[in-house]
């Protein structure tokens, strides 16, 4: 299958739009080719979003321009893939949570301890680590050639939603928030248990 970089265009909505139409889409870089399978959306005012406090120098991607990648690293290891959505100078973007590996399986393998199945990619830690991502992909272009790429792929046949993992501190409206999504027929998902609802 021929595959084609996902357009700035496509990144120019409100998070909540983006999150499920990445679903099935691919990211392309340190010679993998991963489908994701599971993100959560992230917007402003959302008491659980990064630009809750302000612009930092630490969050100054999230801030920028829609189609470029926000990372961040959780427990000073974890490198999380964030997609910047809607338009410069307000914090949205969609964390990309899980997913399933399309080429380069024994590279994900080696960075990820030589693990197999789903544990590999259901989690956003995990999923950086497959990518090989680091603080140097924080700012980069997702929509032109040769560095990170989001390749345009086929959306999967129904979703999960359900409540966002991790966000115990955030306000309670915000943490109930239906905006986790999901591929509902993957495996490479993860707390599946917690979804609510399956969507076509």
């Amino acid at each position: 299958m021929t595959h084609r970089r996902l357009p700035p265009s496509f990144y120019k909505r409100d998070a909540l739009v983006v999150a499920p139409a990445l679903l099935g889409q691919h990211i392309v870089h340190g010679g993998v080719t991963l489908r994701i399978t599971e993100v959560e959306a992230y917007r402003w005012p959302d008491s659980a979003c990064h630009g809750r406090h302000g612009r930092t120098p630490r969050n100054e991607s999230l801030w920028g321009e829609p189609g470029y990648a926000y990372v961040y690293v959780c427990y000073g290891m974890h490198q999380m893939l964030n997609v910047v959505t809607w338009r410069a100078g307000v914090p949205n973007a969609v964390l990309v949570r899980a997913c399933e590996p399309v080429t380069g399986l024994a590279t994900i393998r080696r960075r990820r301890g030589g693990r197999s199945g789903p544990v590999l990619l259901n989690g956003p830690g995990k999923v950086g680590a497959a990518l090989k991502i680091d603080k140097t992909i924080d700012g980069a272009c997702l929509f032109d050639a040769g560095g990170i790429e989001m390749h345009r792929a086929p959306r999967p046949d129904a979703m999960l939603v359900g409540a966002r993992v991790g966000i115990d501190f955030a306000a309670a409206g915000d943490v109930a928030a239906p905006w986790r999504f999901a591929d509902a027929d993957s495996d490479w998902v993860s707390h599946r248990r917690s979804f609510k609802r399956r969507l076509p």
